[in-house]
């Protein structure tokens, strides 16, 4: 049975929040979020700047739909590295890893949360306030090991996904240079508790 459309109030609706957080996006490509006003992005989106706060509520709001949405992206790629060594748990997680922090160091949002510029304001985002973030990552990550790899067990996924979350957290926003913490490091660490989980 094909899935029902969805009702075009709801369409446009996700439609116009998708457009705005585009319009955030190509912004930070060049400037700092501290720089960007919400009239900014909604004239960049070429809306009115009140109806951004209709679709937000407030610029806090904005602030965490626009991570979450980068966070859905990271994971896009990671889920894609994992299924591309589905036989293979170590090197699943290395690659992973490895997209990750490479898709982090180029994302403006990241760089504007480890430059220290707009920190009072993303930072907890991620960190001290960073439930929603770590919640909505980890329970997505635990579905999508549950599908890639059946012979885990469900418990045994969500404490693989929630330290696979705070770690890429731990790493995007405080990184620790060529010679710390890598993929390798991690797939190192992780790899055997994998490999164990699907034995």
């Amino acid at each position: 049975m094909a899935d029902a459309p969805i009702p075009y109030p709801r369409a446009a609706r996700e439609l116009l929040r998708t457009t705005l957080l585009d319009a955030m996006h190509e912004q930070l490509a060049t400037r700092e979020w501290a720089a960007v006003t919400m009239a900014e992005v909604a004239r960049a989106a070429g809306v009115s700047r009140q109806t951004l706060y209709k679709a937000f509520g407030s610029r806090r709001e904005f602030a965490q739909a626009y991570v979450l949405r980068e966070v859905d992206r990271f994971l896009e790629a990671v889920e894609a590295a994992v299924q591309a060594h589905p036989d293979e748990p170590a090197r699943a997680v290395a690659a992973a890893f490895d997209v990750f922090l490479t898709a982090a160091a180029d994302d403006p949002l990241v760089r504007t949360i480890v430059s220290g510029e707009s920190s009072d304001e993303l930072l907890p985002l991620v960190t001290t306030q960073g439930r929603p973030v770590l919640a909505h990552a980890a329970e997505r990550l635990a579905a999508f090991l549950d599908e890639a790899w059946p012979t885990i067990a469900p418990e045994q996924a969500r404490l693989l996904a929630e330290c696979v979350v705070r770690l890429a957290i731990s790493c995007a926003t405080l990184p620790s240079g060529p010679s710390g913490m890598g993929a390798e490091s991690v797939a190192a660490l992780l790899g055997p508790y994998v490999e164990r989980a699907l034995a």
